[in-house]
């Protein structure tokens, strides 16, 4: 069993919890997800089944889409509504100064994680620092996220804010809330938080867990296993003669110089999926020379 399942998480699961509720329902041993999704939240978190899980250090790196509600007025030591209140205003801003600050939080910014996130700093993970009551500087871990959309939909007054933000990945929503609340002055955390998208992957393409075991009952889960090749599609596509089979499914490289292939065209940086004897066989690279194809071991998906 090779694929990914595009998965709505249920608030209240952590994505790890997903991935053994999985491994045992599915009865294999290779599962992975695609990017960490908030204990709290809801949302699209895309699963490697199987080989697929090759996939996950390439699908990680895809933008996301969220639903959020900030709530002004008060912060929170986890930055969103399950954490204890530190700091309370009831000075809030006019609607007006809050557009402001979401049209000025957008591009590319610096962002700190929150403390109760599972990054982690000097080889363990900040939440277990942050449980342990223990004050850091972890000024060393602000990263560069990029905001490509951040949209109000709606505005309920005297507090809560409702938007929809598109983001790079890496990007903490609730330190998004954070920094907007401390710009207008009187703190926020988010309420709630929904993935609607995670690459290609969206919320109405994703199936609960109940469905999953639902089609695994019925003998229908090759309905929503996506094939591994389909899963990165936007990859250039490769096909490699017959003969180069055994040499590439073993890690060496291959010279394809003389046949059109379309390889000068390729960026040696990019990966492609490989196909020979008409199947999917791994992720490759274009080596520097142009005229060579490798897919290292780690990559071969046959």
């Amino acid at each position: 069993m090779d694929g990914v399942i595009n998965v709505l998480k249920p608030p209240g699961m952590t994505s790890s919890d997903v991935v053994v509720y999985l491994r045992r329902l599915l009865k294999v041993k290779k599962v992975g997800h695609t990017g960490t999704l908030d204990p709290g939240a809801a949302g699209v978190l895309p699963v490697c089944i199987g080989k697929a899980t090759k996939l996950v250090s390439f699908m990680v790196e895809e933008d996301k889409a969220y639903r959020c509600e900030m709530v002004l007025g008060a912060e929170t030591d986890t930055l969103d509504s399950y954490g204890r209140v530190i700091s309370t205003s009831n000075d809030y801003p006019s609607f007006e100064d809050i557009e402001r600050a979401f049209e000025e939080f957008q591009g590319r910014l610096r962002q700190l994680p929150p403390m109760h996130s599972a990054i982690k700093y000097r080889g363990k993970k900040l939440y277990e620092y942050a449980r342990q009551g223990q004050q850091l500087d972890i000024s060393e871990l602000e990263r560069e996220v990029t905001i490509y959309r951040n949209t109000i939909l709606e505005y309920l007054p005297p507090n809560r804010v409702l938007f929809e933000v598109e983001c790079s990945k890496g990007t903490y929503i609730r330190s998004l809330c954070r920094d907007i609340g401390r710009r207008l002055g009187c703190g926020a955390y988010m309420g709630f938080l929904l993935r609607c998208r995670t690459g290609k992957y969206t919320i109405e393409d994703s199936y609960t867990l109940h469905e999953i075991e639902e089609h695994l009952l019925n003998g229908e889960l090759n309905k929503i296993l996506i094939p591994m090749d389909k899963a990165i599609e936007g990859f250039e596509r490769v096909d490699v003669p017959p003969i180069h089979y055994k040499s590439l499914i073993n890690g060496n490289s291959v010279k394809l110089a003389s046949l059109d292939l379309g390889l000068d065209k390729l960026d040696c940086q990019a990966p492609i999926r490989v196909y020979c004897r008409e199947q999917f066989i791994g992720i490759g690279m274009v080596k520097l020379e142009k005229g060579y194809i490798h897919i290292e071991m780690d990559k071969v998906l046959v």
